[in-house]
């Protein structure tokens, strides 16, 4: 079966997918023939405030310059260093795949592995979703939360990348982390300071609630112990609910204090859905030790969630990245990101790195073996064209300059 993302520029993603870096241009076979200019890419522009930005390169470029006298030549793009600190975990590029948890769409044996196995040899940071265990256990099923840290850890380089596993209340309630902790198959990761923990506030698809899925009646009455169940009439389905957990400022503080002192020698993520105070939601989560915030941009998921809270629900990515002064910690993002130029655009407003959810599972589901190998090579070297353009020459290097938003000035 092959997977729809309606609303995602699904197509783009898959040839990207199959073609790498030659999918930054358009089709070779207009070369020659085809007068381009704006608009003649088709890439969907414009989505959201994200997207309503142009980078905006300067003219008199001094970096530029810094840059030749180090190198002793003029730099070109391939001098761009992406190579990233993600919360913790070394990247070779700005990027980490985000979080997917139980949904059917993402716990497949076949996608769900292929995606983990890719990112292992790729080096990229990945985190493991909630509900894992509570609804496929830890090491029974095969795409469960054990293979998934085998397949990782001996398919990843041995500095580079490593494994983020998240929890909500209901994992909490089985023991992910304590599971995960005491496991053979994330001592690699665990001796190597690659394994991270992330305590899931909330998320973009659906602000203010916890995780949804549809199971069947079976299922659901295995796990109605552990999840609150809404019969949908008409089929033979329910919708299976969890709990949002975190909820003021001194649970959150605690939650983390927890954390670093049950898990010392475990990365600290936290992740946020879009809401109106995130600004202070990630102080709070910076001041009591947290390696990496996450914010996950309204809309993003690739499970289960009520369509009012799709399009309706949540601040705007832009309008978070505007809230939120990180200084010098790491501030994630998610949301709609598939290719470099909302990468660039969101490294430019503080992020520090940005995750890829519907953009890796397609791309794994269009080239099984090698998918998210060429969305990332495209990514990477859209990343070097444009940072480069700026006349700078590291990921971390952007900065609100580089942006311009319509009806605003640019310094």
């Amino acid at each position: 079966m092959r997977f729809s993302a309606p609303g995602f520029p699904a197509e783009a993603v898959r040839d990207r997918a199959r073609r790498g870096l030659a999918a930054a241009f358009p089709q070779l076979d207009g070369y020659g023939h085809t007068l381009f200019g704006a608009g003649a890419a088709r890439l969907p522009v414009a989505a959201d405030s994200v997207d309503a930005l142009r980078l905006v390169p300067p003219v008199l470029m001094p970096d530029r310059l810094a840059k030749l006298i180090d190198l002793g030549r003029e730099p070109t793009p391939d001098d761009v260093r992406l190579e990233s600190w993600i919360g913790g975990l070394r990247s070779p590029l700005p990027v980490y795949v985000s979080a997917f948890g139980s949904t059917r769409a993402a716990s497949g044996a076949d996608l769900g592995l292929a995606v983990t196995r890719q990112a292992g040899q790729l080096g990229v940071p990945i985190v493991v979703g909630e509900s894992v265990v509570p609804v496929h256990g830890f090491r029974q099923a095969a795409a469960s939360l054990s293979e998934r840290l085998r397949e990782y850890t001996a398919a990843a380089p041995p500095e580079f990348g490593g494994v983020v596993v998240q929890q909500s209340t209901q994992d909490a309630d089985a023991e992910v982390w304590n599971l995960v902790h005491s496991d053979p198959a994330a001592q690699p990761l665990l001796d190597s300071g690659r394994l991270a923990f992330e305590l899931k506030v909330g998320q973009g698809a659906k602000p203010g609630l916890g995780g949804m899925t549809v199971v069947d009646r079976e299922e659901a009455a295995r796990l109605a112990d552990r999840y609150s169940m809404v019969d949908l009439p008409g089929s033979d389905l329910v919708l299976r609910c969890s709990s949002a957990g975190t909820f003021t400022e001194e649970i959150l503080r605690q939650q983390i204090r927890f954390m670093r002192n049950n898990y010392p020698r475990v990365r600290v993520w936290v992740k946020f859905h879009p809401g109106r105070d995130v600004g202070r939601a990630a102080e709070v989560a910076w001041a009591a030790g947290a390696d990496a915030v996450t914010v996950d941009g309204p809309g993003a998921g690739t499970g289960w969630a009520p369509s009012a809270f799709l399009d309706q629900v949540g601040l705007p990515l832009g309008e978070c990245l505007r809230r939120i002064d990180p200084g010098d910690a790491c501030l994630l993002v998610s949301g709609g990101v598939w290719e470099g130029v909302r990468a660039a655009k969101c490294l430019a407003l503080g992020a520090r790195a940005v995750g890829l959810g519907r953009a890796a599972l397609l791309a794994a589901d269009e080239v099984p073996h090698r998918g998210l190998a060429g969305l990332l090579d495209c990514i990477a070297f859209e990343l070097r064209l444009l940072i480069s353009a700026m006349g700078r020459y590291e990921a971390t290097a952007l900065g609100p300059a580089d942006v311009w938003e319509p009806g605003r000035p640019t310094s």
